[in-house]
């Protein structure tokens, strides 16, 4: 059971709902990151008295350096500050909440150093799976999952003796915002369309990518590397209602899945408490009415169509192109991931600051691909090197 946690990316909504279950569990905070989020980070530093408050950008560190002056709480910035966070000595778990590829360095930094890590930023394990794995067996440092597909997941596995015994991996869906629409239906949706998430409160990031269905796309490679299944063994299906959170299907033609009502506090208090579970963290399911679950997947092999209430079907990987080039760069492997993830991050900040069109997302993530050289058996170096370089490709 974690005592004490450093909170790689506090301001954002993972951060802040990790901040409320470790207030409920009486919790200490050694460290808080943010980007440049001064005000928030600011009465979060005063409330929770962290030794370490960190902002990324230099200018706002310099800010909440001034306003916390007096009360003992150390300010750092940029790349060292995250680092110093993650390894503070004190802290048992690194909860890494924040987004993209800035969380690898002191993830793997807080691995070496064999902390916890209740694992919320799936872009470290795209870009560096190996390379995060290999140390984690390494140092003996243990990973738990707090993205909900692969905390369900983690669960559903528990017991499982042998990965030989599974024979599928099942990532729900919810759709986004705009399932059920063509490509070219989607060329002029804007960002305020694609913010709409139907049933997730987020960041405005990950709301883009789960639009775009690279989100799952991230999920498929992530699960893959933290699991030790094939790709090609990781089945995605849209299930709007957001209820089955994913599953497990065994040889024996037995699935295994984890339900709950969409509530991030669940994922986020196991990944500090597995393998105990806390009582009344989020409420649970209502079994006691009747209710229909409706799922949607081309796959027979369940047959769940003849329970009645649940259906499957596939994604569309016309109208939702990334989830193919995800696939596509598991399966290359080497600096594909990173590559793809580095023009993903640029192109939606783009999209976002209304530069260019929803569409637009995929082909340059496609553009940078075909630009930058794919290395195999990367070092860091090399992975942030295919980072940047993808980035620069997208602007």
């Amino acid at each position: 059971m974690t005592k004490t946690i450093s909170l790689l990316g506090a301001t954002g909504s993972i951060g802040r709902q990790t901040l409320a279950v470790a207030q409920e569990l009486g919790l200490s905070v050694a460290a808080l990151t943010a980007n440049r989020q001064v005000d928030l980070l600011e009465q979060q530093a005063r409330q929770f008295r962290p030794r370490l408050a960190v902002l990324y950008d230099p200018a706002a560190a310099k800010e909440l350096r001034e306003r916390l002056r007096g009360t003992g709480i150390e300010v750092m910035e940029g790349p060292e500050g995250l680092t110093a966070a993650a390894t503070l000595p004190e802290a048992d778990t690194v909860v890494t909440a924040v987004m993209g590829s800035v969380g690898l360095a002191p993830t793997l930094a807080a691995i070496m150093e064999k902390k916890r890590i209740a694992l919320a930023n799936k872009e470290t394990l795209v870009c560096a799976g190996e390379l995060v794995m290999s140390a984690a067996r390494e140092t003996g440092a243990e990973i738990v999952p707090v993205d909900s597909e692969h905390s369900a997941i983690f669960q559903c596995l528990q017991g499982c003796r042998d990965r030989g015994e599974v024979r599928r991996l099942l990532l729900t869906c919810s759709g986004g915002p705009f399932f059920g629409r063509s490509f070219d239906e989607l060329e002029h949706v804007t960002a305020a369309d694609a913010l709409k998430h139907p049933n997730w409160t987020m960041g405005a990031k990950i709301t883009i990518d789960s639009a775009t269905l690279m989100n799952k796309g991230l999920e498929v490679i992530e699960a893959s590397r933290l699991f030790d299944v094939a790709p090609d063994r990781i089945v995605v299906t849209v299930h709007p209602q957001s209820i089955v959170h994913s599953m497990v299907e065994f040889v024996d033609g037995a699935t295994v899945c984890q339900a709950s009502p969409p509530d991030m506090r669940l994922p986020i208090a196991l990944g500090l408490s597995a393998p105990d579970r806390l009582g009344d963290v989020a409420a649970a399911c209502d079994w006691t009415h009747a209710s229909e679950w409706t799922f949607e997947t081309p796959d027979r092999r369940l047959d769940l169509l003849s329970c009645g209430a649940l259906t499957f079907s596939a994604p569309d990987m016309e109208a939702f192109p990334c989830l193919r080039i995800a696939r596509q760069c598991a399966a290359a492997g080497g600096t594909a991931c990173a590559v793809m993830n580095g023009a993903n991050e640029a192109a939606v900040q783009r999209f976002l600051q209304g530069e260019i069109g929803f569409n637009d997302i995929p082909r340059l993530v496609e553009k940078a691909l075909s630009k930058v050289s794919l290395i195999y058996r990367p070092s860091l170096a090399d992975i942030l090197e295919a980072d940047r370089m993808a980035r620069q490709a997208v602007l």
